[in-house]
């Protein structure tokens, strides 16, 4: 199955989950119990965490557990769903939310007296009327005031008919308010109907508040402040208690209230007004955890069997796996994980522990942030794929955690491809991360190097190369004195033992390696998702068009590149260009073909060089090794490189690579 095939099915739905991965059924449940308790009646909990830590996912168990716990006959828990996110701003959060729950009421009451005689329902159906016209009036109010309607008012009379109900004419009843300011006490009139008696419990959640402006969190406080003088009122606020603080300090600036009583030393500071003002309306805050380094482990599990696109998982296998991620938590270990029979779950579990603790840490155990990595992680190896980038997933996913959680070690590994030293660099790297330290120890009299800090021998290059500067380019050191001559060092000697960062040994550790993979065509498609250009650092400006028509495969560019302009290349530009040509034959194979062809162009127009071509071309790996490739280098017309080519030949099963390597060209014949 292509990567773009098993892409189908891998993406995960931003949209609460109706399964719990989160292991939060405690706290909903915990939550359903206030909410139940008459001694709390009424009551507003909030149930506070950051965006993304899964407040509506619990929320939707919260609702789950009232209703398992309803009783329609005899104590019903109505459950409104509110999301103040969505309100319509031109017509008041409050007169939203408000709406909202009577129109939940108004629902149970006509399936409630659907087949109650009409004349039994006339008393609450004129109060709830009363109540939504009443509601109805405050958004027309707000409305018209929010439009810049004009309202003709020529007279006192007409303004006291505009907040005033005239009482009917021949009774000794007082004018009523209109709109919300006789709320509350007709409210609390139809929840003491008879009619409303098998309702135990209204429970209102809400949701998305602190993703609200100022004006809407404002409101739909006040609105949950005019309930909660009524009992059989609940609300469940799923916010970030601060987000929500922050709203209403724009509103209650701290120096419009009294400053509290000092207190003494050991005293706790005194909250802030919004704090106040928040705590009073809310009377309980539930902190949402974030998900542990066990939690983050079985999430990624449970995510990707959820969404295994061979070989699915049924309903009650998952719930199986469920169950023995909950029994394992108290021994920190999915070690232990006792799969469904038949169900093979190893390769999921191994990526979930590979990945466990860097996840962890740097996304601070956040579900959505987790979620958002494994669907950034198969859209990128998607498009890598339908480019022609075939990278197994293990590699994708170790490229993608140094993109994104470790963003500053990434661009190292950039400015590792631009100065054509990526391969090098890796083997470096993954050699100190995989071998013990004991090995890596300098020998006596080396240099020493800094902790947390990278260094490598630098290539030898001619004195005037001018070179650009990455974000972890090494500290300049001495070449030894057996160095090299300076253009065969393709692959550079180390000479002091290298220092990487931390986090860069930490990532080097997963699996798998990465020095002998051709990576380039991957990292240049993720650096152009970043808007990074890589231009080739290790050449001078001159030199990079020349470069690129020399790598060329097109017959055209070739034909443009006379051996008159080749000839009139100095010796220092020759050694730049071969040593340029050399590492893009080695690292990247998608080039390989072209790169070989421009270096034996160059050892055809300057002989002086054919020795340093011999040496780059025995430093290609066998193993990467491409028909084209072999083919032009069993051309090649210089004195040792049949060497060269049974060195390369030895290295090589039996097969069509091998055959076209040590098959010489018809005479007349050119590659």
């Amino acid at each position: 199955m292509s990567a773009a095939e098993e892409l189908r099915g891998r993406l995960w739905s931003d949209e609460p989950s109706k399964v719990d991965f989160l292991a939060a059924r405690a706290i909903a449940e915990t939550v359903s119990d206030a909410v139940l308790d008459d001694a709390l009646d009424p009551l507003a909990i909030g149930l506070s965490g950051p965006w993304g830590s899964g407040k509506t996912t619990v929320l939707e168990l919260i609702k789950a557990d009232l209703d398992s716990r309803s009783d329609p006959e005899a104590a019903k828990i109505l459950t409104v769903r509110t999301d103040p996110w969505r309100y319509d701003p031109a017509v008041g959060a409050k007169e939203s939310l408000i709406g909202e729950v009577l129109d939940a009421i108004s629902a149970e009451l006509t399936e409630r007296l659907k087949n109650v005689e009409e004349s039994k329902g006339q008393k609450i159906k004129k109060l709830i009327k009363k109540l939504s016209d009443r509601v109805d009036w405050a958004k027309a109010v707000k409305l018209a005031a929010k439009s810049s309607l004009t309202l003709q008012l020529p007279g006192v009379d007409d303004v006291l008919n505009l907040i005033r109900e005239s009482a009917p004419e021949g009774t000794d009843a007082k004018d009523e308010p209109r709109g919300l300011a006789g709320f509350k006490a007709e409210f609390a009139e139809l929840l003491a109907t008879d009619e409303m008696a098998h309702v135990r419990r209204v429970a209102v959640l809400v949701d998305d508040l602190d993703r609200c402006l100022v004006d809407t969190v404002v409101e739909t406080l006040e609105a949950i402040r005019l309930f909660l003088s009524v009992d059989g009122m609940a609300f469940v606020i799923a916010a970030d208690e601060d987000r929500v603080a922050d709203a209403i300090r724009t509103r209650l600036p701290e120096w419009s209230m009294p400053a509290e009583r000092p207190d003494d030393e050991d005293a706790l500071p005194a909250e802030p007004p919004s704090k106040l003002y928040l705590h009073k309306i809310v009377q309980t805050t539930v902190p949402l955890p974030a998900l542990g380094a066990f939690d983050t482990e079985s999430y990624v599990l449970l995510l990707q069997l959820q969404n295994r696109v061979e070989k699915r998982l049924t309903d009650p296998q998952l719930k199986a796996v469920i169950a023995e991620c909950q029994r394992l938590r108290t021994t920190g270990a999915l070690d232990d994980l006792k799969a469904p029979d038949g169900l093979d779950v190893q390769r999921e579990l191994s990526f979930a522990r590979r990945l466990m603790t860097i996840l962890y840490e740097k996304l601070r155990g956040n579900p959505r942030r987790i979620k958002r990595f494994l669907n950034d992680l198969n859209i990128r190896r998607s498009i890598a794929a339908r480019r022609g980038i075939e990278l197994d997933f293990d590699v994708v996913a170790k490229l993608m955690v140094l993109e994104v959680l470790l963003p500053d070690q990434f661009q190292s590994v950039l400015s590792w491809l631009r100065t054509g030293e990526l391969r090098d660099r890796l083997d470096a790297l993954e050699n100190q991360a995989n071998r013990p330290k004991e090995e890596l120890a300098p020998a006596e009299g080396a240099p020493e190097v800094a902790p947390g800090t990278e260094t490598m021998i630098e290539p030898a290059t001619p004195a005037d190369e001018s070179t650009v500067a990455g974000p972890s380019d090494p500290v300049d050191s001495e070449p030894s004195s057996d160095a090299m001559p300076p253009v065969a060092a393709v692959a550079p000697a180390i000479s002091v033992v290298p220092h990487f960062a931390d986090d860069m040994i930490r990532w080097a550790k997963l699996p798998p390696e990465l020095h002998d993979l051709d990576l380039s065509p991957y990292l240049h498609l993720a650096a152009s998702f970043r808007g990074d250009l890589l231009l080739s650092a290790e050449l001078p400006q001159h030199l990079r068009d020349l470069a690129a028509q020399l790598a060329s495969t097109r017959t055209v560019d070739r034909r443009q590149l006379t051996d008159e302009s080749l000839q009139a290349l100095t010796t220092d530009d020759v050694d730049q260009l071969l040593r340029h040509l050399g590492l893009r034959a080695r690292d990247r194979v998608q080039e390989q073909r072209g790169a070989v062809a421009g270096i034996v162009r160059l050892a055809t127009v300057h002989p002086a060089v054919q020795p340093t071509a011999l040496d780059v071309f025995r430093r290609l790996p066998a193993s990467d090794l491409q028909p084209g490739t072999a083919i032009i280098l069993a051309g090649v017309d210089i004195p040792g490189m049949q060497d060269v080519i049974n060195a390369l030949a030895a290295q090589l099963a039996d097969g069509k690579i091998k055959m076209a390597l040590t098959t010489p060209p018809p005479k007349g014949g050119q590659h």
